[in-house]
């Protein structure tokens, strides 16, 4: 009885001592959204001049006649490919119908993909002969000039600065550069984001057309488009800008954003391909001069951009040789 009594005392005291214990307050910490990796504002715009080269959308003409598939020229860059059993293609995996990466297949596919492919079926006789390499805007022209890629099917504009470092082959699609605002946000183009945040790619011709724009923006640059659509959905820019069918394809991924303005820039897009393998050149000419012939370009463009791109179905590019 007196042990029972002794144990009651005890836990009593011991409910008092806890009783009395001082209360912790745990301090409120704001959280601090991430900007995606390597995303810096431009502090030393890109210069505004812009490199004379002639007329930078005249290609090299066709070969004619063109080799059979598996039938190239010998010691061509054509040869050393079908050699090799598969074509190398840099492009893109983030640009919604024109090169994405299906997430229920993991397949890259879209209608820069189908020019690709189009390519591998003239070599090979088999459009699947072919590697598909994922790069990202910045990465184009050291791939190309590294040989890691035979060539670089990825929305990339033909211009006198690029004709330095790799050929192009004729325009295949002619996009135009426009802004991505959210809904509502009462953007209205370039012009009235003035001291705001717009986001382009590093490395494309976007980034250099906001940072001097007379409205001076405040430009943003990061790895790829679809950290711009980050940055403006978590509201770390004001705006994105690039080529209307890259923007299309964002306003369709999310519903809260829209294209606005009138036309930035022309962007016409070739196929860059090393600097000496002109013969390259000449073959990817011709294959596009086949595809727009026999229906493949506008086949393609149906199934992947005539639901993106607003207005009536564009006929394809005409092409421009200079010599």
């Amino acid at each position: 009885m007196r042990l029972a009594l002794v144990l009651a005392a005890t836990v009593v005291a011991l409910a008092g001592c806890t009783s009395a214990t001082t209360t912790t307050t745990i301090p409120t910490v704001s959280a601090t959204i991430p900007k995606p990796a390597n995303a810096a504002d431009v502090t030393a715009p890109p210069s505004a001049a812009v490199r004379e080269c002639g007329d930078k959308l005249a290609s090299s003409r066709p070969l004619n006649p063109m080799p059979a598939p598996g039938s190239m020229p010998a010691d061509s860059t054509m040869a050393k490919i079908v050699a090799r059993g598969k074509l190398i293609v840099g492009v893109d995996q983030n640009t919604y119908h024109m090169g994405f990466r299906d997430p229920f297949t993991g397949e890259i596919q879209g209608f820069d993909i189908d020019m690709a492919r189009a390519i591998a079926a003239a070599l090979f006789g088999d459009p699947n002969a072919i590697q598909l390499r994922a790069v990202t805007s910045d990465q184009r022209i050291p791939m190309l000039k590294s040989g890691d890629v035979d060539i670089v099917v990825r929305t990339m504009s033909i211009t006198c600065d690029r004709l330095v470092d790799v050929n192009f082959s004729a325009v295949y699609y002619e996009a135009q550069q426009q802004v991505l605002v959210k809904k509502n946000s009462g953007f209205t183009g370039i012009d009235s984001l003035s001291g705001k945040r717009v986001c382009a790619s590093r490395g494309s011709t976007s980034l250099r057309n906001i940072a001097n724009s007379p409205a001076k923006p405040i430009a943003v640059s990061v790895s790829d488009w679809t950290d711009c659509l980050v940055m403006l959905q978590q509201g770390q820019v004001d705006a994105m800008s690039t080529d209307d069918v890259i923007l299309a394809g964002m306003a369709a991924q999310d519903r809260f954003t829209e294209v606005v303005g009138p036309s930035m820039a022309a962007e016409p897009y070739g196929m860059a391909i090393p600097k000496d393998n002109v013969d390259f050149v000449r073959f990817v000419n011709g294959v596009l001069e086949q595809i727009r012939a026999n229906g493949t370009w506008r086949t393609s463009y149906s199934r992947w951009l005539d639901d993106l791109i607003p207005g009536p179905p564009p006929a394809p590019p005409v092409p421009r040789y200079k010599d």
